[in-house]
């Protein structure tokens, strides 16, 4: 008889995931968490059953782009697959982006929000890129207080009604570079119908959104970041024509294939000024906030489907005499991620539980200076992560991870934006070191940290606490040596960040580990502090010189 080996499969996302579950019923109130329960369970259906079965069948379906319709009229029409059309009225008619704004939950509605998104958005071929940028524009129109743009686009951000709801682009990078967007190219000129934008944008992510936030610089202006302004563009007339935009083509990408990202020519494209016409990255600030932290919890559920499928795996695969679940070394293998999957997902969610105070205006001072740090932490250290789960989780499944069919290598291309995404590793670094400037913060840091392992008791979570104050020492040494050199400052910084980012999580991991001991959710976590913390925290190197570093680079 032939031999087939049997796929992994899923169950319901919810009600398998013992850690969201925990993590839940530790941060909800009771009755909230009880009104939410049957919400999570459904979407946990979806995405486990339908809508992962649904992404195997689209695999082989990307965005088309067609310039020119039969008769020589230019269309620019771009055509996304058949599940990211389903995926968007999902999101209307859910609330994947509505929720954070109604504020049923008060601060923690964003608690809220992201659970309902880690629940269902791995199995919709990366639709919460647009999401992202539609909940950053969103959040920024709020912030500015444009009343006009607030009352025109916020409505339609966050509709749940399919048929009204708009997503939102972010367009920022040009030919000259994505983190510099300081050396912004495009040109807004007033004309008698407005502001009218000249330029070419590289990268633009949601590109068949109906809206996009994009920066330009006013005719006249000065160079460098201050000269820009934020402009809000609409990205078709009444009539569906294009308005002053040119689709040149579609970026051919290692991953994200399913999100249109392409190359525009603004060509005279109608515009309103957001808030002015200075200070553009400034007012983006609260765009990338936002952004930034949907990358930190899609890299935590990213984690967690790569582990979902390998541990189903384990359990069908044999080989030489028995499952894989019954091999000590993959054993390990799988233990050794699944650590750095509830280090991650605890601290990105910690990032989404500071952003809900400080929107519903509760938030602390200590709070607010946390929050400017643990947001560029959360995604640089989430971003190494998911790479390397998402990378081992393949090799886990051999030579079929490597096979595009299992669906297997498109969860590690995919990861692989997220250290790129809204800043690189050493981008967001540099950020970090930029919040720390603000007086306070550093010593918010420490008192987190502090406040997390105070409650922790438990004998077997000794290790663990050892390995947070040493990280925590050493951290604050190097940090006031370094500021005497801007050189080592600047050079360590990624060593620094990854080492404050994975103190926080060691520190997050072992207070929710000695919580489920105490409430009964047993010792899991406790496992993963443990292994977390053997795994390394403290990747600072006190001897390390930029010299040495010029001979090796």
């Amino acid at each position: 008889m032939s031999f087939f080996q049997e796929p992994p499969r899923l169950g319901n996302q919810y009600d398998d995931d013992a850690l969201l579950k925990s993590y839940l019923a530790r941060t909800l109130p009771e009755d909230l968490l009880r009104s939410l329960t049957d919400e999570f369970r459904d979407l946990g259906d979806l995405g486990g059953d339908y809508f992962y079965r649904f992404q195997l069948r689209d695999r082989l379906n990307e965005p088309e782009l067609t310039q020119w319709d039969a008769w020589g009229h230019r269309v620019d029409h771009i055509e996304v697959s058949p599940l990211w059309k389903e995926a968007e009225a999902l999101a209307a008619r859910r609330g994947l982006v509505a929720t954070a704004y109604e504020q049923k939950s008060a601060e923690l509605s964003r608690v809220h929000q992201f659970a309902l998104n880690y629940l269902v958005q791995p199995s919709l071929d990366v639709y919460s890129c647009p999401l992202a940028m539609t909940d950053g524009a969103a959040r920024s129109l709020l912030t500015l207080g444009n009343p006009t743009l607030i009352d025109r686009a916020l409505p339609r951000l966050t509709s749940r009604d399919p048929a009204t709801a708009w997503t939102s682009g972010q367009w920022m990078t040009e030919r000259t570079g994505g983190s510099d967007v300081g050396l912004t190219q495009t040109v807004a000129r007033e004309s008698p119908e407005g502001w009218r934008l000249s330029g070419t944008k590289w990268f633009t992510s949601a590109t068949t959104a109906r809206m996009a936030l994009t920066l330009a610089r006013p005719e006249g202006n000065g160079p460098g970041g201050k000269g820009l302004a934020l402009f809000y563009v609409e990205t078709r007339d009444a009539a569906g024509r294009l308005n002053g935009i040119q689709i040149n083509r579609l970026k051919d990408k290692l991953g994200t294939r399913k999100v249109p990202t392409a190359e525009l020519t603004l060509d005279g494209a109608l515009a309103v000024p957001v808030a002015g016409l200075t200070d553009g990255i400034r007012n983006m600030a609260w765009m990338l906030n936002v952004t930034r932290t949907w990358n930190a919890v899609g890299a935590a559920w990213s984690m967690r489907r790569a582990l979902a499928l390998a541990r189903d795996y384990a359990q069908r695969r044999v080989q030489f005499g028995a499952r894989l679940a019954d091999k000590p070394l993959h054993v390990d293998t799988l233990a050794g991620l699944e650590a750095e999957f509830q280090a991650g997902f605890l601290l990105a969610f910690r990032a989404v539980e500071l952003l809900g105070r400080m929107e519903a205006k509760v938030a602390t001072e200590q709070e607010l200076l946390l929050q400017r740090l643990v947001t560029p932490l959360a995604k640089l250290t989430t971003g190494r992560q998911v790479v390397h789960v998402t990378s081992e989780v393949t090799e886990s499944f051999g030579g079929a991870g490597y096979v595009e069919d299992t669906g297997i290598p498109r969860i590690q291309a995919d990861a692989q934006v997220l250290s790129i995404w809204e800043g690189t590793t050493n981008v967001l670094s540099l950020d970090a070191l930029r919040a720390l400037a603000k007086v306070g913060t550093l010593e918010a840091y420490f008192q987190e940290v502090e406040t997390l392992m105070g409650p922790v008791r438990d004998a077997g979570l000794r290790p663990c606490a050892e390995a947070v104050h040493a990280a925590m020492e050493h951290a604050r040494d190097w940090v006031s040596g370094a500021l005497e050199n801007p050189s080592t400052l600047e050079g360590g910084a990624r060593r620094f960040a990854l080492t404050l980012g994975r103190t926080l999580e060691l520190a997050l991991l072992s207070a929710h580990a000695q919580w489920c001991m105490d409430h009964g959710h047993g010792p899991r976590s406790r496992a993963a502090a443990r292994r977390f913390a053997s795994h390394g925290v403290n990747l600072i190197q006190q001897d390390s010189s930029l010299e040495e570093a010029r001979l090796l680079a």
